[in-house]
């Protein structure tokens, strides 16, 4: 590995962790494990590490690829934040690229709004399309995506990328409704839940028994919420309702190794236990789109908040993560 991340913000403005303020608003009588000072160190500072973006979303630990790769959406791009600190292109045009993950060998798959497909990026450069089409139609615009341990694609199937088009016209969906999809190893592709309005975020338990997933149409009245099912033998059970988010709908999501949920929210990053309780707030200005665990132990929390990407150091781990 290069040389350690925190050189990662050298000459980068700090700000203050304001989310540390609200711990005994929402546990006052928590455990210990439910509170955000088990999350993150009173001392806790957000970095800015890049602030010249439109749309950050999908952001991921790429260490065979240099750094932290992340999708610009609207500026129909991705972008790479090497250890050092330096952000390049890393990927243009990228199709208005949004959510992207890691396979078991350290591929990076990417959802692509603009061409309704999952797509993989091979060693030399080239793209795979693993999934574009489902029961004789398009897809709707691909938005995220996780590995499971068998190495099945897990990925969500709104419309906002085909009703929002960044260039022409909208197009209508050749599907039945917006899914949650699993492509099996083997190439076949299935619907795991038709229940959403429109899914969004998706994320696993370290233990892979529950999937949380965003709904992000936020019925009037109602608060954004994310549901959780049981998953066995590549099916999904016993749906409910994990959380609600207080200002907007929830879009990423990721888990820490010890089950906590996080999701960004119209006002940042929300966590919650794994039971269900509300941890903290991480502020952000603006929506937060997405989030990642990185960096060289595992521990450092990156976040994507419209036209910045964020970093702080959090004293827990990212199920699964990569270091």
């Amino acid at each position: 590995m290069p040389e350690s991340l925190p050189r990662f913000c050298r000459g980068v403005p700090r700000r203050p962790l304001l989310g540390l303020a609200l711990l005994a608003v929402f546990a006052p009588r928590a455990r210990a494990a439910d509170t955000l000072s088990a999350v993150l160190d009173p001392a806790a500072r957000v970095e800015t590490l890049y602030d010249e973006g439109t749309w950050c979303e999908g952001p991921v630990w790429a260490p065979e690829l240099g750094g932290l790769v992340f999708s610009d959406v609207r500026r129909n791009r991705m972008m790479l934040i090497r250890e050092g600190g330096r952000a390049e292109v890393f990927r243009e045009p990228s199709n208005n690229a949004n959510g992207n993950t890691l396979d078991a060998r350290g591929r990076l798959i990417t959802c692509e709004h603009r061409t309704s497909r999952v797509v993989r990026l091979e060693t030399d450069g080239s793209l795979t399309v693993l999934a574009d089409r489902y029961a004789g139609g398009r897809l709707n615009s691909p938005n995220d995506v996780v590995v499971a341990r068998d190495g099945a694609l897990w990925f969500t199937d709104p419309s906002y990328g085909i009703d929002q088009a960044e260039e022409g016209e909208p197009r209508p969906s050749e599907q039945k409704g917006r899914f949650v999809f699993r492509f099996a190893p083997g190439g076949s592709l299935a619907v795991v839940t038709d229940r959403f309005v429109q899914p969004n975020g998706l994320a696993f338990s370290p233990d892979e028994r529950i999937l949380y997933v965003s709904e992000s149409a936020n019925r009037e009245g109602a608060p954004g919420e994310i549901r959780a099912f049981d998953v066995s033998d590549g099916r999904l059970s016993n749906e409910r309702v994990f959380a609600t988010v207080p200002n907007g709908v929830p879009d990423g999501l990721k888990v820490d190794a010890e089950g906590r949920v996080y999701a960004g929210t119209g006002d940042g990053v929300r966590i919650w236990s794994a039971e269900g309780r509300p941890v903290g707030h991480i502020p952000t200005e603006g929506p937060c789109a997405n989030i990642a665990f990185g960096g060289q132990d595992g521990r450092r929390l990156f976040v994507c908040a419209g036209k910045r990407v964020l970093a702080v150091e959090t004293k827990v781990r990212g199920a699964a993560t990569r270091a």
